[in-house]
């Protein structure tokens, strides 16, 4: 049987409610009802976790061969959703209970898209999952808890403070992320936790602007979990979900003023197949503009499934001069890609 939370948590807890307390009376938008008490089956449900990743991974030079963060209980077979990058191309995962308890797992599954990650631990009896809440229904202003297996904050009483669509260096467009503020810096996995107790999504970021985009508000980024339930059979049936996916261009990008400029292209990926080499600017794709990473993924994104060409134009600049070109880069599924990469 799991034992109820350490009371050690609800000292942090009640510290914390002060701080937000203290730290002014809220608007009329922000003002919300705060979460119900503490229970401690929804502490419960919240694992630590450990991954060990084959050391040939795709993930290795940025991520490590080793990683550890959090995971939520979602079911009494087992079944913890992570975030992704956590376990992905791991080989054993260890998780640790909220009783100290150690028990063994193994991977589920993993989505690209999204980020979220699956797998299944070997529960006691007793263990009770948290359930799945509504993120649609998480606005800004609202107050919620970040619940984490350990850490300096394991529970932080946060505020929404932003929805909106968020773009990554890695080829990684989501919509509608969830920010919060103020940070938690143990958010690998952590758990973002709704009025009514409920899970609203899964920690994958800090942040530097949550509030407002390139501004100076720290916070986190959550993946809402809504996101998760349409995906939720597939990546237990068969790993991955069942449709194509995005097309991936294998590039990793930053944004200037003259456009978005690649940092480094995957060895035999796409675009390194088709000619795209690092410091190239890409400015538009087919006859339309871009100015940042967000738009280029956007109109990358709506010429449909992996697979379909993606008609890039490119200033390539060489010495004191530069020409603009179109490249076209068959794109890939970056399922299939790393599969053959590992020899799978």
């Amino acid at each position: 049987m799991i034992r109820p939370a350490s009371v050690k948590w609800l000292p942090a807890f009640a510290a914390f409610l002060i701080v937000l307390a203290l730290a002014g009376p809220l608007s009329a938008q922000q003002e919300r009802s705060p979460p119900a008490g503490l229970n401690p089956e929804i502490v419960n449900s919240i694992v630590s976790l450990r991954a060990h990743i084959a050391p040939e991974g795709q993930s290795t030079d940025t991520l490590g061969q080793t990683r550890s963060g959090n995971g939520v209980i979602v079911d009494a077979s087992g079944l913890v959703v992570t975030i992704g990058y956590l376990i992905t191309e791991s080989y054993a995962i260890e998780v640790t209970l909220a009783d100290g308890t150690g028990v063994s797992a193994t991977f589920v599954g993993y989505d690209n898209e999204t980020g979220f990650g699956l797998l299944r631990a070997e529960l006691p009896a007793g263990a009770r999952p948290m359930r799945l809440g509504n993120s649609d229904q998480a606005t800004e202003g609202d107050v919620a808890l970040v619940l984490t297996a350990g850490g300096p904050l394991p529970v932080l009483p946060v505020k929404v403070v932003s929805r909106r669509d968020f773009a990554g260096w890695w080829e990684y467009l989501l919509e509608n992320a969830i920010f919060t503020s103020p940070p938690q810096p143990n958010f690998g996995g952590a758990a973002l936790v709704g009025r009514d107790g409920r899970l609203l999504g899964i920690g994958s970021l800090q942040v530097g602007d949550a509030g407002v985009p390139q501004t100076h508000s720290p916070g986190n980024m959550f993946v809402p979990i809504n996101r998760l339930k349409p995906l939720l059979a597939d990546l237990i049936d068969s790993g991955r979900p069942a449709a194509k996916g995005r097309p991936w261009l294998g590039v990793t990008t930053k944004d200037s003023p003259y456009g978005v400029v690649i940092e480094h292209t995957r060895k035999d990926g796409p675009a390194e197949k088709a000619g795209i080499r690092p410091h190239d600017i890409i400015v538009g794709v087919g006859d339309k503009r871009v100015k940042d990473n967000l738009e280029f993924l956007r109109r990358v994104y709506a010429l449909g499934e992996a697979g379909v060409t993606v008609p890039l134009v490119v200033l390539r600049v060489e010495g004191s001069s530069g020409t603009t070109q179109r490249i076209e880069v068959p794109s890939a599924s970056r399922y299939d890609f790393m599969r053959a990469s590992r020899g799978l």
